[in-house]
C-alpha cells in the first residue's frame, strides 16, 4: 500500500474555503488544491455548498471540512510556526492573530480558532541548554511575554 504521509483535517462551519484563502496568503510555499462539494446525499450541507478544501500551507497538507457547528477548535491542538529571527515572530504573530486572539508564552488563536505557538528557533535552544540556570532564565522570560521577544530571551538566558 502506497502512501505519501498523512493530512490534517481542520473542521469548520462553513467557512473552510475562507481559512485556506487566509493560511496560503500568509504562509510561502502554500497552494489551493481541490475543491469538493456537497451532492445532496451527504448530512450537514445544501447541495453544490463547499464540503472540503484541499490545500498546503508551508508545504504541509490540510483539508478544510465545512463540517457544522458540532465540533470547535480548542488549544489541544495547536501548529507551531518556527521563526528565524524576530521580524519572522512579528510578522506571523500579527498575520495570525488578527481577528483571533493573542495569548501568552507566544500563542495565538485565529480568527478561526485554530491555536498557532510562534516559536523562534533560537528559544528551542535556549530551553535545551545543557546548563539548567541558562535554561531556567530563558523559560521563566518566556513565561512573562505574549508575543516572544528573542532578544529580551537571549538577555535572560545569559544573565544580563
Amino acid at each position: 500500500m502506497a502512501s505519501d504521509g498523512f493530512t490534517t483535517c481542520l473542521w469548520f462551519d462553513g467557512r473552510a474555503e475562507e481559512a485556506a484563502q487566509h493560511y496560503i496568503s500568509i504562509f510561502k510555499n502554500s497552494r489551493l488544491g481541490r475543491i469538493t462539494h456537497y451532492t445532496g446525499v451527504e448530512p450537514g450541507g445544501p447541495a453544490g455548498s463547499v464540503l472540503t478544501v484541499e490545500f498546503e500551507a508551508n508545504g504541509q497538507k490540510f483539508v478544510g471540512l465545512n463540517g457544522g457547528p458540532e465540533f470547535t477548535f480548542s488549544e489541544a491542538i495547536s501548529f507551531q510556526v518556527h521563526c528565524a529571527d524576530q521580524d519572522e515572530v512579528d510578522y506571523y504573530w500579527s498575520k495570525l492573530s488578527e481577528g483571533g486572539e493573542e495569548g501568552p508564552c507566544g500563542w495565538v488563536k485565529d480568527k478561526f480558532g485554530v491555536s498557532w505557538q510562534i516559536v523562534p528557533t533560537a528559544l528551542l535552544d535556549m530551553v535545551a541548554d545543557p546548563d539548567p540556570q541558562k535554561a531556567r532564565r530563558a523559560t521563566e522570560a518566556m513565561m512573562t511575554m505574549g508575543k516572544l521577544d528573542i532578544a529580551a530571551l537571549r538577555a535572560a538566558h545569559d544573565g544580563a
